[in-house]
């Protein structure tokens, strides 16, 4: 499957230099202030409601079925229909899910954020209110990968859906699409199992990404064509 390895160490590369190390930056900076604001404490005593929870739940099912099935999906359609720019779009999004899940997880592994009381918890009255919005642990894989900043879900979301909207930036339609399914599953995370921040970095971080993946598939797409 040498496509979903297409450009893939230019890619890497773009993404840790030049004017796109401020978007890192940013993400970082977002993050510090929201945490010593108070900002992530505040919002998850407003967004820990049963109802919000409810919500929350498709979301997170899609965001961790999407990047696999829905990959797989449009390859197999791509075959089928014997459509080579379905398929190099399926290569492109493959890409972007698996950097943003490479990414965000390499971020986890030095950041070791405790993650906030499950929501499920919380909303039944079973679960203690305790504010460890300010709990990194900084070093490698002190606090694992699974949980942490920034969110992989949003990350893995915001990189597919810019990848697409980056490879067909004239589809007004795809794109409102894109970014309503990026922002539900950001939305849903943040209120269930991640910080307000986390979400925020992911949507920063999984955007550049999904830039730098689709503009750099954009013109085999067009060949494809």
């Amino acid at each position: 499957m040498p496509d979903l390895f297409y450009r893939l160490p230019q890619n890497i590369v773009a993404i840790f230099s030049g004017r796109n190390l401020r978007w890192h930056a940013l993400a970082i900076a977002l993050t510090i202030l929201i945490v010593m604001s108070g900002g992530d404490w505040s919002y998850f005593l407003a967004t820990r409601r049963e109802m919000f929870v409810q919500l929350a739940h498709p979301a997170i099912r899609l965001g961790t079925l999407l990047p696999v099935l829905g990959t797989l999906l449009l390859l197999i359609v791509g075959a089928v229909a014997k459509k080579r720019s379905l398929i190099t779009s399926g290569w492109a999004l493959g890409q972007a899910a698996l950097l943003g899940s490479l990414i965000s997880s390499s971020y986890k592994a030095f950041t070791g954020r405790l993650p906030p009381s499950r929501p499920w918890n919380v909303s039944q009255g079973t679960g203690e209110m305790i504010d460890s919005s300010h709990g990194f642990q900084f070093g490698f894989l002190r606090g694992g990968i699974f949980w942490g900043w920034p969110s992989s879900h949003t990350t893995i979301a915001f990189s597919m859906m810019l990848c697409l909207v980056a490879l067909y930036p004239k589809n007004k339609l795809l794109t409102f699409a894109a970014l309503f399914y990026a922002l539900y599953v950001g939305l849903a995370v943040s209120v269930t199992i991640h910080w307000l921040s986390e979400f925020l970095a992911g949507a920063i971080i999984g955007s550049l990404i999904g830039t730098v993946v689709g503009q750099s598939f954009r013109t085999r797409l067009v060949v494809a064509k």
